[in-house]
């Protein structure tokens, strides 16, 4: 018996469907938040982070 007929058989085929729909939404709204035209600055800042040795950052040091 395969996954596939148990869920089908046990009426638990709608939580996988309902647990894609939620993935999916998700992943929509990340991608949005990521390529959306105001992010476009912070993102481009980001990537030039390790090579910019104008502004160098420090590591972060963790409160023990």
């Amino acid at each position: 018996m395969s996954l596939t007929d148990f869920m089908s058989n046990a009426g638990l085929a709608i939580y996988a469907e309902v647990g894609m729909v939620l993935f999916f939404i998700a992943f929509v709204a990340i991608a949005w938040w990521v390529f959306r035209p105001a992010s476009r600055k912070r993102w481009v800042n980001d990537a030039k982070m390790p090579l910019d040795d104008t502004h160098p950052q420090k590591p972060r040091q963790h409160e023990d």
